[in-house]
């Protein structure tokens, strides 16, 4: 979770679901930024994917500054989807056309986000913002991922670790 304190546009207030890291680097999702345009309807349409009017108004969340022309999905079961990158035992992202072919019939999986984007952090990134108390971090909750509103998940984060956001500050020290 983005600290208070994190001014950056792309990433003020935000909750992000780290989906691999590594030596190399980190990658993850923006689950509570939501494109202010475009729907699933779009997406499908672009793509020329027929699609049931149940997934026309799926909302397309922004999912980082990084390949804002890629579309992923985070999701949870099934996770066998091509391309799957596991997260958790329950917990995946994809980014290949089975998936959004099977969301737009209805065929996919219950719990998932569609997202353009994605966030990118170099090696030694994100360990460097964390420890200059940009970012907060917990275990991925995903009933706050795919059932908490979108406009609420910031809030609800950071209260699941047993923070009161408003007494949350920006200021650290390091000893």
């Amino acid at each position: 979770m983005a600290m208070p304190g994190l001014m950056d546009p792309n990433f003020s207030r935000t909750v992000a679901c780290i989906c691999e890291h590594t030596s190399a680097g980190a990658v993850g999702i923006v689950v509570n930024r939501i494109h202010p345009v475009l729907s699933g309807k779009d997406i499908f349409d672009e793509l020329k994917i027929k699609c049931t009017s149940s997934v026309d108004s799926v909302p397309i969340h922004l999912g980082g500054p990084v390949n804002m022309i890629d579309i992923c999905v985070l999701h949870g079961p099934p996770l066998n989807w091509e391309g799957s990158l596991l997260i958790t035992q329950s917990l995946a992202m994809s980014n290949t056309r089975d998936i959004l072919e099977a969301i737009a019939i209805g065929k996919g999986p219950e719990a998932f986000i569609i997202s353009l984007g994605c966030a990118g952090w170099g090696p030694g990134q994100i360990e460097y913002e964390i420890k200059e108390n940009v970012w907060l971090t917990s275990p991925m909750v995903e009933k706050i991922i795919f059932d908490v509103p979108i406009e609420r998940r910031w809030k609800e984060a950071v209260k699941k670790m047993g923070i009161d956001p408003v007494l949350l500050s920006d200021v650290s020290g390091h000893a």
